[in-house]
């Protein structure tokens, strides 16, 4: 009987009919998930309860098992997961495993995932091999798959559900990663390594921590060796928020200060902005002064610091910058944010 099996077996240098093989992948975080599976087709036929029968069933080759459905055709389903899960909520080591559903008729169901993962389909399930198994609720879908495929239709930051699709059935397994640990321990490795030595990857380590609310020990690290290597406004920029994120705000405007010299005129303009959404104005204003000091012929570093006098309640000093601005030919949205403002000043 085996013997007959591997003859008549599709020889792997062919393409594979009447199920061809396919592989979906989605990444969350820096992190893989992927399934290897073949394609089987409705073709006419009653799936649910016929061609793949409901609960567990014995198989009539193999180890005659009671056994969950392959998830696909052929040989196993595999999941390949790049980084350590959660699984429908239970946790998952990094690896290859062999993925198999249960469907009941009152669609109910389970995911199996087995650490056997290289046997041809149901045949050779062994329960003492799985590395988890959790409840599902198989859902009724309105649109009719005639060939199973796998999707990731819901996607988050540290999520993504992996859902099988076929004929008028999905079945839904929830995969999460805890993606900022994974990714901070990553940069700890790569970084120590000839990536470290480049003042952007450092900075970009550090700046992922500030984003991410987490621990700043590490990323203040980082960012002093970022600015060691090179000193810059980038690099600067990120010190002073984790000062911020320790509660150092002092500190943080010093070292925001000591950043000016480096800035270039859309980081002076855009910190100046940064400072009037926080209602910061003298402090918008020394910025946006220092940006028309350093770019006197741009019109946008004159129209953002009459936007700032404005802000501030400064008509007497908002007015001829906003006319500044408009004498040097500023492009067509700078201008109309200046006559605005001088319209609402009564000075056009």
């Amino acid at each position: 009987m085996l013997s007959c099996i591997i003859i008549q077996a599709q020889p792997g240098f062919l393409p594979r009919e009447p199920s061809p093989g396919a592989t979906v992948s989605q990444t969350v975080g820096i992190s893989t998930i992927s399934v290897n599976y073949s394609r089987p087709s409705v073709k006419g036929r009653v799936v649910w309860g016929t061609l793949v029968p409901y609960g567990w069933n014995v198989q009539g080759f193999g180890l005659g098992n009671s056994a969950p459905w392959r998830a696909g055709a052929n040989e196993n389903t595999i999941l390949h997961l790049s980084n350590e899960a959660k699984v429908e909520g239970t946790t998952v080591p990094a690896g290859d495993y062999g993925l198999f559903f249960v469907i009941n008729q009152d669609n109910t169901g389970e995911v199996i995932l087995s650490k056997d993962y290289k046997s041809w389909g149901s045949f050779f399930y062994d329960a003492k091999n799985d590395q988890m198994r959790a409840k599902i609720k198989v859902r009724d879908v309105a649109d009719f798959n005639e060939r199973l495929n796998y999707s990731f239709d819901s996607v988050s930051k540290n999520m993504a559900e992996l859902d099988l699709n076929w004929d008028k059935k999905q079945f839904p397994v929830k995969i999460e990663f805890n993606v900022d640990e994974i990714v901070i321990a990553n940069a700890t490795e790569v970084l120590k390594g000839q990536p470290g030595f480049y003042w952007q990857n450092l900075n970009g380590a550090a700046n992922y921590v500030v984003q991410n609310n987490m621990d700043t020990a590490q990323a203040m690290k980082w960012i002093n060796q970022s600015i060691t290597f090179n000193q810059n406004y980038t690099n600067m920029r990120t010190k002073a928020a984790i000062l911020r994120k320790e509660g150092d705000s002092a500190a943080a405007d010093k070292v925001m200060v000591a950043a000016l010299p480096f800035a270039t005129e859309n980081d002076l303009n855009n910190y100046g902005y940064e400072l009037l959404g926080q209602k910061k104005y003298p402090q918008a204003i020394d910025v946006l002064k220092l940006n028309t000091q350093k770019h006197p012929e741009s019109a946008n570093a004159w129209d953002s610091l009459g936007e700032a006098y404005a802000l501030a309640g400064d008509k007497k000093n908002a007015i001829p910058s906003f006319k500044k601005s408009l004498s040097l030919n500023p492009p067509a949205p700078t201008k109309a944010n200046s006559e605005k403002y001088l319209k609402q000043l009564g000075a056009m």
